[in-house]
């Protein structure tokens, strides 16, 4: 059947990471299919996407489960823009030297997560997308797009031109600018990149360390939005059901079992960030890292115990910290009583690419930058040891539209 417009109009976003209005989606796609027609010509031009394409049409399994997802999104009634593999490869062709424009309404900061974002939860697409061949050739993708939004080519909508610019005057509202390091008298207010500007830095004095001199004060790692918080966290357990509890060997890994060991019976505290905001991740407590490296898993993998997820990812937060591309680091604090604790952050989707700066063996203050997420980022997670919690400051029931708790800022008190 055709594409037609669907029932749903509104979805349930976290981080205004895609806009809230299907038919703003609809249209965004609508568009990038023109453009990605327009661009193309039959031919594919970016390597890592020609192999993404020779994998799934070359594998009879992955042919019959992305045809198929496709299909079961359009005969739901989703407008997706494209009807064929052929012609979802174009689209994602085009997307890799993409860089999103600023928009107050139909605000697109993950292109490949909006083109995807149906057939990735129909039932053909929950398989589809947990496949490693798969994911393994989604990431060389995805890493092609992170070069092209790490170098100047990627500058077009850091201008302050209206509706467009990332320095207009309706983005400064949704941002802030004058919080950040950035000089608007120097070309493209001084960033070299896309990259670049949503990894920007803050200025000093903006966010400050909550009682940096107090180890019982544990503070935020990230500029984010409590999601969730879990005590008496299991060693193994089943996250894939609707529920989605941690489980602790899957989230650190069986390889670092001993690692995982440590953390059992202990707390979590999950929390998820803004497109808007701030893309770095700091220390939330201080000590020496005793362990820091990064899991690759997938990007598109929704948990389907949700039902259909009209969110495209947001209701499987649990979920993806056990199977998503993430980056784990671990601090040994020096307040004894605390112990370790871990810090997890998860990739999403486009925003996948953790760089860790802080390596084991360094000694890092609370508040001390550790890494961030290229091209904005996703969620994170703190996992402290059992009985080392006494009260956390965010409690739950929590607004999806709150403001973020600013980093750096008092989330947990200690014993």
């Amino acid at each position: 059947m055709s594409d037609a417009q669907p029932n749903r109009t509104e979805r349930r976003r976290f981080g205004e990471w895609l806009p809230r209005n299907e038919a703003h989606m609809a249209q965004y796609r609508l568009e990038m299919a023109a453009h990605a027609r327009e661009q193309a010509n039959g031919t594919l031009r970016n390597a890592a996407v020609q192999e993404l394409a020779a994998l799934v049409k070359g594998d009879p399994v992955l042919r019959m489960d992305l045809t198929r997802a496709i299909m079961q999104a359009r005969d739901a009634g989703y407008v997706l823009g494209y009807s064929t593999i052929d012609e979802l490869m174009s689209i994602v062709d085009y997307c890799m030297t993409y860089a999103p424009p600023f928009s107050e309404t139909s605000l697109i900061h993950c292109p490949l997560n909006a083109v995807l974002d149906w057939p990735m939860c129909m039932p053909s697409g929950y398989a589809l997308f947990r496949d490693p061949a798969l994911n393994a050739h989604i990431k060389q993708v995805l890493n092609c797009w992170c070069g092209f939004l790490s170098g100047p080519h990627s500058r077009e909508h850091l201008t302050t031109s209206s509706p467009d610019g990332w320095f207009s005057s309706e983005a400064d509202k949704r941002i802030g600018l004058s919080q950040f390091v950035c000089d608007p008298d120097k070309p493209y207010w001084g960033f070299t990149s896309w990259n670049d500007f949503f990894t920007r830095r803050f200025r000093n004095g903006q966010r400050p360390v909550d009682d940096p001199g107090d180890h019982k004060v544990i503070v935020s790692a990230c500029e984010a939005a409590p999601y969730n918080l879990q005590r008496d966290v299991q060693l193994n357990d089943t996250f894939w059901i609707k529920s989605q509890p941690y489980s602790l060997l899957d989230i650190f890994t069986r390889r670092h079992a001993d690692v995982a060991n440590g953390f059992a019976g202990g707390s979590i505290y999950q929390a998820f960030l803004s497109a808007f905001n701030y893309h770095r991740w700091h220390a939330p407590v201080s000590g020496v890292i005793t362990h820091a490296y990064a899991v690759d898993g997938t990007y598109y993998s929704d948990a389907d115990t949700e039902g259909e997820d009209p969110g495209g990812l947001n209701d499987s937060q649990g979920y993806i910290t056990a199977v998503a591309a993430r980056a784990v680091i671990v601090i040994d604090c020096d307040d004894r009583s605390i112990g370790k604790v871990g810090c997890v952050f998860v990739g999403m989707a486009d925003v996948s690419s953790c760089v860790i700066d802080a390596l084991p063996g360094q000694h890092v203050g609370k508040g001390d930058e550790l890494g961030f997420f290229q091209y904005g980022g996703s969620t994170c997670c703190l996992v402290f040891e059992r009985d080392v919690i006494d009260t956390f400051v965010p409690q739950p029931p929590f607004d999806d539209n709150a403001p973020p708790v600013k980093v750096n800022a008092r989330i947990a008190n200690a014993r």
